[in-house]
């Protein structure tokens, strides 16, 4: 009878535990396997500086995740009764955003990671990192980090690293050539994330690249995410509309070297957080991203009827515009038309003094349902996807705009695409005094005068 007694609370606990990881089928390593970025950075120095304070290294301690995370997960807990598969949802973010500590058993949800803050190894905290990517073997899926590893026994046994290159004879660890580290899918397993109950597709980067022009179906043609994300440097946007050269160099300290290392400063286009840990080149780089992404085109061939069209086109991202987590990111068209006295007349899409945007702005986004058509801010309740105008690779979106009636004489019509992290009347309420100013960043511009 006790023993009977005994399997059935193993078995209550064991379903806790995967119930609570939301990714049921994660192998449990311990954090002993598992070696620190800046024992790698000894022989791998100038990836490990492009690395650090990326937004792979920041990843669990980007203070607008934390928050969000916070806010989502107190959302779900404040419901009387509390929806467990919400809650499953709200508590996964730390598969992606603390990896190791993810896979070697703490933290296992948001509410263990914000409750032991202050007690979790310091490698935990490291965000993505060396000895996590160059473990990784294969992919059961390609989202929400199914990954298989293969990791060593720490220092005293690294073990095999895997990469890009099929000659490397590192000393004091072994090397495999990796092909899966060469493809889309590699980023894609993380960068692709889907509710884990509801399986609503939450982030679709990945897809979106399958989809797009970039991936041809060839090897020699197909470009990607490495061969934009990894080869963006200080002054090399790598988009796809800017040139794309190779990064000689070494890959390691005696190494030998090659015609291009594959970059890791990983900041896609985050200007924001590692601004917070005082890197201003990453911030930059973003903005450099940013401003390679997408061109106006102002047509006013039907002025005369009172109208004019503004058409986005994207000509250098892999993937839509914007990316990820789209309900929070902000893309958007400001508007502004002044009068020959350079007065204005009108506008769409001006911020106040705030940041806080009109409601007649054009935002360039995704809107999650609670499955009966109803708006849904929390994306762990998220069901379906009531709205999507995001601007796909190499393709365009044009809107029209009505002008007010009554103008006569010369105006000037004015037309920038603008970007930030988030929308910051949202980030004012879940962060409130913790809040942070987010920067607009001009990704592109036009002007055009009319006469009416």
């Amino acid at each position: 009878m006790k023993s009977k007694i005994v399997i059935i609370i193993s078995m209550i606990a064991l379903t806790v535990y995967a119930f609570f990881t939301g990714c049921k089928s994660t192998p449990h390593y311990t954090l002993a396997q598992f070696i620190s970025p800046a024992t790698c950075g000894g022989c791998h120095d100038e990836i490990y500086e492009q690395w650090k304070n990326s937004m792979h290294n920041l990843a669990q301690k980007d203070i607008i995740y934390k928050e969000y995370a916070a806010f989502y997960l107190d959302d779900i807990k404040k419901q009387n009764p509390v929806n467990k598969d919400e809650l499953e949802e709200a508590e996964s973010c730390v598969k992606c955003h603390i990896p190791v500590g993810f896979i070697t058993g703490k933290p296992v949800t948001v509410t263990e990671e914000l409750a032991m803050e202050n007690e979790l190894p310091e490698i935990t905290k490291e965000g993505i990192q060396c000895d996590y990517c160059h473990v990784i073997v294969d992919a059961k899926k390609n989202y929400n980090a199914h990954f298989t590893y293969k990791p060593g026994n720490g220092e005293a046994d690294p073990g095999v690293k895997y990469g890009p290159f099929k000659d490397a004879t590192p000393d004091w660890h072994q090397a495999a050539y990796s092909k899966f580290h060469t493809q889309a899918a590699f980023c894609g397993t993380c960068h692709d994330v889907r509710h884990v109950v509801y399986n609503t597709k939450l982030e679709t980067t990945f897809e979106e690249w399958s989809k797009s022009p970039y991936n041809t179906g060839d090897e020699k043609t197909t470009v990607p995410c490495q061969g934009c994300h990894m080869y963006h440097r200080p002054g090399v946007p790598a988009t796809g509309s800017t040139p794309r050269p190779n990064n000689p160099g070494f890959a390691a300290f005696g190494g030998p070297q090659r015609d291009h290392i594959f970059t890791h400063y990983f900041v896609g286009g985050n200007s924001v957080i590692p601004g917070l840990y005082n890197d201003k080149v990453k911030g930059k780089m973003a903005e450099e991203r940013l401003k390679n992404a997408a061109t106006i085109l102002i047509d006013t061939r039907d002025i005369s009827t009172g109208a004019f069209a503004v058409t986005i086109t994207n000509t250098g991202a892999g993937h839509k515009l914007p990316t990820g987590l789209t309900d929070v990111r902000q893309m958007w068209l400001e508007i502004v038309i002044l009068n020959q006295y350079g007065k204005e007349v009108f506008s769409i899409g001006k911020a106040d003094k705030r940041g806080y945007l009109p409601d007649n702005t054009i935002i360039f986004k995704t809107i999650f349902g609670d499955g009966k058509g109803k708006p849904v801010v929390n994306i762990a309740k998220a069901k379906e996807i009531l709205f999507d105008n995001r601007i796909s690779p190499k393709e365009s979106a044009t809107n029209t705009i009505i002008l007010p009636k009554g103008l006569k004489g010369k105006y000037s019509i004015q037309v920038r695409l603008l970007y930030r992290l988030a929308d910051q009347k949202a980030v004012d309420e879940v962060m409130k005094d913790k809040a942070v100013k987010l920067p607009v960043i001009e990704m592109a511009t036009a002007k055009k005068e009319i006469v009416l």
